[in-house]
This record gives structure tokens, C-alpha cells and sequence, in this order.
């Protein structure tokens, strides 16, 4: 059976507004079927690498969480902090940066809770049933311990997954460090011998004698690392990174089962704003052109029906002739294979659809 889309385009007459219209989108897409009366409901967010200017503006967010609010929910914005070194490798440079970026408690007016906590260890091993790859994910304390579930995603490409979409947005959002390194690594962490201090924090955090200090510098010991990221964790001088060296289809299928065990049975709604769509995540400072005109956003319970409504809105639209995605002597084609010839995003929603996240088959009703 097909899953209910909603989709309302970004034109506002004089006297109307964007915002309004998403107000609208809300009322009309059967979020408020859920009860969030006195339940800690985490609206999942990417608040936006520093230096990046094409994350979702805030005032997105507020109007979600007013709304929630108005119906008794404790709501909360969350996201997990990063694998990579940058300015959200931790809670505090993570909750700065979302600061920075617009995302504060003036501006937001509620909680902003990362996800794994301070050093990205806070977490909850919850098993994935039907799983291919992962036994158990490792999802952030935050996420894994709310009632209800919401996620609000900026519709783009990605470096390593190829669109970054919902499911991007909720499993690799919400691993921890443990987690993330789970997703993207298929061995053991790297030392970055420049920046190494030899300070032997991460041999001290490290569970499985997988890391030594020798000649004043950091070694991984390849025989007895178990890949966990811990390491990563506790490196205050980012000299410590992934390989990032999963093959691509299996990070999508990873991608599918974390989302699955972040959502877990607990009820949750999902929105989608396709707008600035760059090549790359907003992890990433850098900018292109964009791939196609900005289009609307949408919303539905089905994570899966909803990022493949979005691919297809976008694989529709015009694409721009001076981005990634352009290809001259093809009409049509798919976007994001276009922008990342070397990774293919409908794995992702092919297995989702497996393990029962929702269906790719959708109706779309717009909302004015």
C-alpha cells in the first residue's frame, strides 16, 4: 500500500509566508495524530558545520517545536556529534557552533540536547532485527531514550552516501562516535602523526589495549584495535580519524539499519525541506553550485516513501548546467548518480524497505 507524502512548494503571496505555509504542512499531515502530551519528544536536526550557509534556517525548527509545545510536548532539538574532527566533534564546540548558526535557546526557545553527550560516548545499543550488518547499533542516550521520534532534514547530496535524505539525516545522525565508526570504517582508526602530542589519552579510554604511545606519538596496534572510534573520542587534537573505508553499498544498508534502530517502535513523523541542494552534506564548509532549483517541502510518517517523493521531485526539476550533476547529452537522468558516479542511494531505500521502515510506493497530496 502506498504511504501518504505531503508537499507544499516555497511561494508565498503578499501576505502570507513560508513559515505559514509550513504551519499548514504540519496541520494537514497527520502529525498531530500522535500524542506528545507530556512526552520528551527529540526532533532530530543537522544544526550546520561552521562556515556552511546552506543548513535549514532556524526559524524552521521553531515553528515545529511551537506547535509541538502547544499540544504538551517536552521538546527538545538534538543531533549527534561528529566522527570527523571540526567544530562539532563534542557537545560543547557542537552546541557553539548550532549557536552560532542560529540555533540557540533566545532563538529556538527550547533545549538543544547533543544526542551522545560530551565526547560523543553517550549511547544505547539497540538491536536491529533483520539487520544484514549490524547485531546491535549504537545510538545516542538522547534519541534512543525518547518517547516520541520527529526528524528534520536538508535535502542534499552527500560525499559518502550519495543524497542526503532522511535516512541520512536519522542513521547516520544519530550513532554515536562508536556508531558512526561502525557505518563508515570496516577496520581501524588512523593516527595523524603531525598532530599527535603523545598526551596518551587515548591509550588510557582505549578497551582492548588497541592503541600505544611510542617515541612520543600515538600507534595503532592493528591486531588488538576493535574499530570502536573511542580513541577518536578522547583526541583532543583530532590526530585520530576514521579511514573511512566501508564500501559504499554497505554504508547505505548500514545507513537503513541505524535509522531503523533510532526510530525503533516509539511513534514518529518526519519532514523534508528540498532547498539548496548542494552536491555535499552540511558537514561540509565548502560550496558548489547548486543541482537543482529549490522546491518545497515535505512531510510524511514513511521515512522511505519520503525520501524517494524528494529524489523524485529533484530527478524532475531542471538541472543546473554549471553543477556536479549536469550531463549533457542526457535528458533524463538521476541526479545525485549523476553528482556520485561512484556510490548508489537507492540502496539505502531498497533495504529500508526490507527491513520495514516504509515503502517507496507514495501519494503526494500538496498543500496550498
Amino acid at each position: 500500500m502506498a504511504s501518504k507524502v505531503f508537499f507544499a512548494d516555497f511561494n508565498a503571496k503578499f501576505g502570507d509566508s513560508v513559515l505559514k505555509k509550513f504551519e499548514r504542512l504540519i496541520k494537514a499531515s497527520g502529525l498531530d495524530e500522535i500524542d506528545v502530551d507530556g512526552k520528551l519528544v527529540a526532533v532530530k536536526i543537522h544544526f550546520g558545520e561552521w562556515g556552511n550557509m546552506a543548513f535549514l534556517r532556524h526559524q524552521y525548527a521553531k515553528v515545529l517545536c511551537d506547535h509541538l509545545a502547544a499540544r504538551g510536548a517536552k521538546v527538545f532539538l538534538t543531533d549527534a556529534n561528529t566522527l570527523y574532527p571540526g567544530f562539532r566533534g563534542n557537545a560543547v564546540d557542537h552546541l557553539t557552533c548550532a549557536s552560532n548558526n542560529g540555533y540557540n535557546q533566545l532563538s529556538i526557545g527550547y533545549p538543544i540536547i547533543i544526542a551522545d553527550g560530551l565526547r560523543g560516548t553517550d549511547e544505547r545499543e539497540i538491536p536491529v532485527e533483520g539487520a544484514k550488518h549490524v547485531e546491535k547499533a549504537k545510538i545516542g542516550a538522547a534519541i534512543a531514550e525518547a518517547d516520541v521520534f520527529i526528524s528534520v532534514t536538508h535535502c542534499k547530496g552527500h560525499m559518502e552516501a550519495g543524497f542526503g535524505g532522511t535516512l541520512k539525516n536519522i542513521g547516520m545522525g544519530s550513532g554515536s562516535k562508536k556508531g558512526k565508526m561502525e557505518m563508515h570504517s570496516s577496520g581501524t582508526a588512523a593516527i595523524d602523526a603531525d598532530r599527535c602530542v603523545g598526551c596518551g589519552m587515548c591509550q588510557k579510554h582505549c578497551a582492548n589495549d588497541g592503541v600505544h604511545i611510542k617515541n612520543g606519538k600515538a600507534v595503532i596496534d592493528e591486531e588488538h584495535c576493535l574499530g570502536c572510534g573511542y580513541c577518536i573520542a578522547y583526541c583532543a587534537k583530532g590526530a585520530i580519524h576514521c579511514k573511512f573505508d566501508q564500501a559504499k553499498d554497505v554504508l547505505n544498508e548500514r545507513i537503513a539499519e541505524y535509522t531503523k534502530a533510532a526510530i525503533g517502535e516509539k511513534p514518529s513523523y518526519h519532514f523534508s525541506f528540498v532547498c539548496d541542494v548542494q552536491w555535499g552534506c552540511d558537514c561540509n564548509a565548502a560550496r558548489g553550485e547548486v543541482l537543482v532549483p529549490d522546491i518545497g517541502m515535505f512531510a510524511s510518517k514513511d521515512p522511505i516513501a519520503l525520501d524517494q517523493a524528494c529524489a523524485d521531485a529533484i530527478n524532475k526539476a531542471p538541472v543546473n548546467p554549471k553543477s556536479k550533476a549536469y550531463c549533457e547529452h542526457e535528458e533524463h537522468h538521476d541526479v545525485f548518480m549523476a553528482a556520485h558516479p561512484d556510490t548508489d542511494y537507492r540502496i539505502a531505500l531498497a533495504h529500508g524497505e526490507k527491513l520495514g521502515l516504509g515503502t517507496r510506493e507514495y501519494e503526494l497530496t500538496e498543500v496550498k
